[in-house]
């Protein structure tokens, strides 16, 4: 996984306690307890009666303070502990206020309690009034293993906390990425097709608006080629509709690319550069790309083909009737190159553009691994691509 998680906090990783999880911990510490008492509390009660009802007293504080652990492990488990050392009943909260405190997986605090309980258990065999069948070392020998069964087991549960709640946060990061991806992936997607609504559409409809704007200034056209010019205009009306109809509403193959009909290629630039002509454009084309081992690839030449038209469509906009130059060269292993210029425009008749055409094709060079720049050199518009063969 990506990123990277922080060490989380025992407060962090410890699932809340509902009621039914409390009353199971009081019954298990009360269990405890009444084993820990039951040797003691037959003898207190028949000899010394104080001493029983004194046990029970601190060994229902004990269990009082057990319920606020959370709150001060450390302090609440050091309380219960000493109160272990005269209440045979306290050594269940004390024995939960331990775990509480291993859960955390300090060592000082681990250390300190398990030696603090240690102490404290040894100290009520010599306080509770029960007859030492075993020899001392015995006792401290079964002591020292319960307390350190005690602790390892509240470090468990602390290691089991931690690894759940890391599983929990990697999950988590993981959804989120997940959605981040979708996000992009969508921007992408809307970027892409917004690149190629521009391409497709914007060379068509300059083609319409430059046939009518010439149709509105000719005012002696006989009827015949006033249709004929009408009619050209709803032809590039309709290519404009269906290759519309193409970006938004077709499959996409694998690689997202549009594949409703054929897609132009590098071998499609001579077609585009006639038609330029046959619309009035003076364009002149200089093909020098070294194609004698191996074909451009597709992608690539249809990234140079929009380049073309993009550039001619905004030659036509800015610089009607100007002398358009187009050079591409190349080869496999240096990548290809393109550049179009022409003569700055003084005419005012076409609004200017927004300027979306040129940032679609920075960023359509730019997938492909190339560059693009473009901007004014002396009185001529000049714009330079470079894309990699292999992108």
């Amino acid at each position: 996984m990506q990123g990277r998680i922080d060490h989380p906090s025992a407060a962090e990783t410890r699932p809340e306690v509902t009621r039914l999880g409390q009353a199971w911990r009081f019954v298990v510490c009360l269990l405890i307890g009444v084993a820990a008492w039951s040797q003691a509390a037959e003898r207190e009660w028949a000899e010394q009666p104080t001493m029983f009802w004194f046990e029970i007293v601190l060994g229902v504080i004990a269990f009082v303070l057990v319920v606020f652990r959370r709150r001060a492990p450390l302090a609440i488990a050091a309380a219960t502990a000493c109160l272990s050392t005269f209440s045979g009943l306290a050594a269940g909260p004390a024995t939960l206020a331990a775990v509480s405190v291993a859960t955390m997986r300090r060592p000082l605090p681990i250390v300190g309690i398990g030696l603090l309980n240690l102490v404290c258990a040894l100290g009520y065999i010599f306080y509770a009034p029960v007859e030492q069948v075993m020899p001392l070392w015995v006792s401290v020998v079964i002591t020292l293993t319960v307390n350190t069964a005690m602790m390892g087991w509240g470090m468990y549960i602390g290691s089991r906390r931690e690894l759940i709640w890391t599983l929990r946060q990697r999950a988590a990061r993981a959804e989120e990425e997940q959605e981040l991806r979708v996000a992009q992936g969508r921007s992408q997607e809307r970027e892409r097709i917004a690149r190629e609504m521009h391409d497709v559409l914007a060379h068509r409809i300059t083609q319409i608006s430059m046939q009518a704007g010439a149709l509105a200034f000719r005012e002696d056209l006989p009827t015949g080629q006033l249709r004929e010019g009408l009619g050209e205009i709803q032809g590039k009306a309709r290519e404009a509709i269906n290759e519309l109809r193409g970006v938004l509403g077709v499959l996409r193959d694998h690689t997202g690319e549009l594949i409703d009909g054929p897609q132009p290629t590098y071998y499609n630039i001579g077609s585009l550069v006639a038609e330029a002509r046959a619309h009035g454009v003076n364009v002149e084309l200089h093909d020098r790309v070294d194609r004698s081992v191996t074909a451009v690839p597709d992608p690539v030449g249809r990234a140079i083909y929009r380049i073309i038209q993009e550039g001619l469509t905004n030659s036509v906009k800015h610089a009607p009737g100007a002398h358009v130059s187009i050079e591409i060269s190349g080869s496999p292993q240096e990548g290809i190159s393109v550049t179009i210029s022409n003569p700055l425009g003084f005419s005012g008749g076409t609004p200017d553009g927004t300027g979306l055409g040129l940032v679609g094709l920075v960023e359509r060079a730019e997938l492909r691994g190339g560059t693009l720049v473009h901007g004014q050199v002396g009185s001529t518009f000049v714009l330079r691509a470079s894309i990699p063969w292999a992108a």
